[in-house]
């Protein structure tokens, strides 16, 4: 008997990245704004987008870490001293698991 072999499924997702990535856009800024991202950017070596990326990756990578620094700061007491516990016993336990 034969079996029909089905056809993979494409991420439909990444189809829409790939091609959203190589498309333009206007974004309306003042001129002054304009002029300060284009300086920027070719003293990074980068373009404008290329520079505009980089500058949205790193507010994604702060805003990350605000995240964090704010379940730190939510973190009991108990649970911080647990923490600081068990770190304590795998720094004594080292490397070699000795």
């Amino acid at each position: 008997m034969l079996r029909q072999l089905k056809k993979p499924q494409s991420d439909p997702e990444a189809h829409t990245q790939r091609y959203t990535f190589s498309m333009t856009t206007t974004i309306k800024v003042s001129s002054e704004t304009r002029d300060l991202l284009k300086s920027q950017a070719s003293r990074a070596n980068l373009t404008l987008g290329g520079y505009l990326h980089r500058l949205a990756q790193q507010a994604a990578r702060e805003e990350r870490f605000d995240q964090l620094r704010r379940a730190i700061e939510q973190t009991s007491a108990a649970d911080a001293e647990s923490y600081a516990a068990e770190t304590a016993e795998w720094e004594q336990i080292g490397i070699d698991g000795a």
